[in-house]
């Protein structure tokens, strides 16, 4: 009986010393969760961060004219059916997002390009509810960024931080505007680097976090805990339009050199290496006979371009650019084009089984624009541009009350074929309008794929 008492007694002092490990071991767990400030402190509320911060972020108010659509819109139909004209039948919605005051002294703001996009009115309300008109300074669908101006003194700003410099699993906050609910903090973790694929166009490097974004958060501002802007909130991946936990934000080196160069030159100058590239995978290597199993290569060098320049020739496969990896053509498309037109970059490529290296000096993507009046009749008002980043002619402006605008056009559609036929370029688009006094537009709007009729 002793002895089995002194089992006993041993068994209950090794499950105590178990449990106290096990305790000790979940509380370092949380105590280390804990996020630190610049001293190494434990920061125990996000208050005072949140004071510091609030007051640069802002509500945005846009008015936009859109024209319901209808059939009694086409004449023909009209005439067919006898039916009468009808008025012009524009009206006006409003929507909400989130803006970032990053220089108050200039009363410049970042938001999204998708936020302003064909506005016609665009206020902004600061933490004190006090109302503002803005302007657009610039803006790039590329990127989705928008540079907004004010007229204020009162005004507070962020310190812009390095988004290089931030790594997976540092806390952050979002700020913004969800749902036109007003200034509204969440908080969350840096979930991933360098996420591409969000969208079908454009240049993505974006920062994925868990930290909750809601549809009006577009706009607002990501901040690490040192109270530094390092993203834009831009984009969620959602079935239902609500979050669930995944985030996207424009990082805020890319923010900053948008806006640079908006204020430098009144546009964005994307660099450009001047070359045609395919994705190279494991099955295309084998029917190449290439010994690698990602990268771009090169299918085409365009004469006096920057790659032939710096020596590169067709075929060469392109792995890094600035000892970023390059796995497929989107990666090097990104790595380009989020680069300004005179920059130095170092490429590592491979050529004939041989890792070699090169510098290029990137040029500048040319932007070949076009008014609908020299077009179409029915394209009067509208300016065309064909795509840099986009296969397609993207609508860049269209006049209000316009031929265009009364047709159904708006600013930042993108038309993919005409007549049934595939455009890229607007030299296309002008041999078809030439052949033809009626053009069927196939174009792009956000999500949704339209046609319509042009006479």
């Amino acid at each position: 009986m002793p002895k089995k008492n002194l089992k006993d007694e041993k068994m209950k002092k090794f499950r105590i010393f178990c449990y106290a490990i096990t305790f000790l071991f979940l509380a370092s767990q949380s105590y280390a969760a804990i996020p630190k400030n610049d001293q190494g402190q434990l920061i125990t509320s996000l208050a005072p961060l949140v004071k510091t911060v609030a007051p640069a972020v802002v509500n945005i108010r846009v008015s936009q004219t859109v024209k319901s659509r209808s059939p009694y819109d086409d004449e023909m139909f009209r005439r067919f059916f006898g039916a009468p004209n009808v008025p012009n039948n524009s009206r006006e919605v409003q929507s909400a997002g989130s803006g970032v005051i990053v220089d108050a002294e200039n009363g410049y703001i970042l938001t999204n390009h998708h936020v302003v996009s064909g506005a016609n009115k665009i206020q902004i309300s600061l933490i004190n509810e006090n109302t503002l008109d803005a302007e657009i300074i610039g803006s790039d669908p590329a990127t989705d960024i928008a540079l907004l101006k004010v007229e204020a003194n009162e005004l507070v700003d962020i310190n812009i931080g390095d988004s290089n410099e931030i790594e997976v699993g540092d806390f952050v906050i979002a700020i913004g505007n969800p749902f036109g609910l007003g200034n509204t903090v969440t908080s969350g973790i840096v979930s991933a680097l360098g996420r591409t694929g969000i969208s079908t166009s454009g240049y993505e490097d974006f920062i994925q976090t868990d930290a909750s974004i809601n549809p009006g958060n577009s706009g607002g501002a990501l901040v690490n805990m040192q109270g530094e802007l390092v993203g834009i909130n831009s984009a969620i991946i959602s079935q239902s339009g609500g979050n669930v936990g995944i985030g996207f934000a424009v990082p805020s080196e890319i923010a900053k050199s948008i806006m640079s160069q908006i204020l430098d030159f009144g546009e964005v100058r994307r660099g450009l290496l001047g070359v045609s590239i395919h994705t190279i995978d494991e099955e295309t290597a084998e029917i190449l006979g290439v010994n690698a199993d990602s990268g771009a290569m090169i299918t085409a060098i365009e004469p006096g371009s920057a790659a032939e320049k710096a020596g590169l020739k067709v075929e060469d496969i392109i792995t890094k650019v600035n000892d970023e990896k390059i796995t497929n053509a989107r990666d090097l498309q990104n790595a380009i084009g989020l680069k300004g037109s005179g920059e130095n970059v170092e490429i590592e490529y491979i050529r004939e089984e041989n890792i070699l290296l090169a510098n290029a000096i990137l040029g500048q993507q040319k932007i070949n624009k076009q008014i609908g009046s020299d077009i179409h009749p029915g394209l009067v008002g509208a300016q065309f541009s064909s795509s840099t980043n986009r296969s397609g002619i993207e609508v860049i402006e269209v006049e209000p009350g316009s031929p265009a605008a009364q047709r159904g056009l708006e600013k930042g559609d993108l038309i993919v074929a005409v007549n049934r036929l595939r455009v890229e370029n607007i030299q296309q688009l002008e041999s078809i309008a030439k052949k033809n006094n009626i053009l069927y537009l196939m174009f792009e709007r956000d999500d949704r794929t339209l046609i319509l009729r042009i006479q």
